[in-house]
């Protein structure tokens, strides 16, 4: 049986990190195309060698002599800089794992997207900024579009073999983060290590954040948006501590399908690199009489508003997701780096939300010059704040 063939963008994150350990444990069934990286040259050097990838890129042109040299004498090519990274991400492999977080992943997944080919896609905020441009470029060009999110990756198996005309309802379960139960005097006075630490899932910081905040969650809404047409008002969000159960579908006829994993990545990625079909993992399986119960809860968006203003932004369509996303990634960076409160994350991208929005994206350039200006709007508030 020969190879498949596959690319990851974003080789050294969380979900790189993941794919990588499946591919590891089934060298007979890959052949690694391209890795990337942002600029962490070394580790991915030392992947790149592993794998014997055909190439290796890091986005910041910077780190590029610090990759050659690190990969002097080993047969994989080098590059660095943005077009070598869409150049990357446009070679013809079988998979294209998107796993650049935020704004940043745009341009290559939009690149993959270009080949036709199939993309299992980990970044949300590209769905988020350029759903309609995006999902416009899969129907145009063929391609086939995987979620790796463990919440979509549920709501796609619990769909497979049905009409989605059938839906009720679909639910995107959330966690709630480390702050579920917090106050809100306790929440103003949440510190960066703290909202990293999410008592689930071992994921990157900003994606932490975001969860803690429960934007994550309203990212994946709009995500869900794009992904499944059911409509707006049959999308719902639901708190689920024990994030055993990642999300559900319900049909007319009252029945619900759930799907239920470990809290672990590798279960939604297995699902993509072996669809339609089904492969091993090393994930421990469910234990359900030790985990006991399972509970839920409506979101307190008074506490946690970032699910409503996504909401908001969903329905106003247009440039207003991308104006959203923007505003949360320069307020997200701005609590890491200790300028700003963790409750002023929400007040600076509803700030962002209320200014004039642009004109609605018709092109990726649109998109991203909607996101270069949104930044800057943010980043004007942030020095108000």
């Amino acid at each position: 049986m020969s190879k498949r063939s596959i690319s990851i963008l974003g080789a050294t994150g969380s979900v790189g990190a993941s794919t990588l350990d499946l591919v590891r444990r089934n060298p007979e069934a890959w052949r690694v195309s391209a890795l990337t990286a942002n600029c962490s040259a070394q580790e991915l050097a030392v992947l790149a060698r592993e794998f014997s990838a055909e190439i290796a890129v890091v986005s910041d042109e910077s780190c590029l002599p610090e990759l050659r040299e690190a990969l002097a004498g080993s047969g994989v090519e080098a590059a660095g800089g943005v077009t070598a990274l869409c150049e990357a991400a446009a070679r013809p492999v079988d998979v294209t794992i998107a796993a650049i977080v935020g704004c940043a992943g745009l341009a290559p997944t939009m690149a993959a997207i270009e080949t036709g080919g199939t993309i299992a896609l980990a970044n949300k905020e590209a769905l988020v900024s350029a759903g309609d441009v995006m999902t416009a470029a899969i129907a145009r060009t063929g391609a086939t579009l995987l979620p790796v999110d463990s919440e979509h990756n549920a709501i796609f198996q619990c769909l497979q073999g049905n009409d989605v005309a059938e839906v009720r309802w679909i639910t995107l379960t959330a966690s709630g983060g480390p702050f579920r139960t917090w106050t809100a005097e306790q929440l103003a006075a949440a510190t960066p290590e703290q909202a990293v630490a999410h008592p689930n899932w071992d994921m990157g910081a900003k994606i932490s954040v975001d969860s803690a905040t429960m934007m994550n969650k309203g990212l994946e809404f709009i995500e869900a948006h794009h992904l499944f047409p059911v409509g707006l008002d049959r999308l719902r969000i639901v708190i689920h501590p024990q994030s055993v159960i990642h999300s559900m579908v319900e049909y007319r006829d009252g029945s619900t399908l759930a799907q239920l994993g470990p809290s672990d990545m590798r279960v939604p990625i297995a699902s993509c690199l072996a669809w339609p079909k089904r492969m091993d993992t090393p994930c421990t399986p469910l234990d359900l009489p030790a985990i006991g119960e399972l509970s839920f809860f409506t979101p307190d968006e008074q506490l946690f508003p970032a699910t409503r203003l996504a909401r908001e932004a969903a329905r106003a369509g247009g440039a207003a997701p991308a104006v959203l996303n923007a505003a949360n990634e320069i307020a997200v960076a701005a609590f890491l780096a200790g300028k700003i409160g963790f409750t002023n994350i929400a007040v600076l991208v509803e700030q962002a939300l209320n200014q004039e929005i642009p004109p609605a994206p018709a092109t990726l350039e649109d998109v991203l010059a909607v996101d270069r200006q949104a930044r800057h709007r943010a980043a004007q508030l942030l020095e108000s704040c």
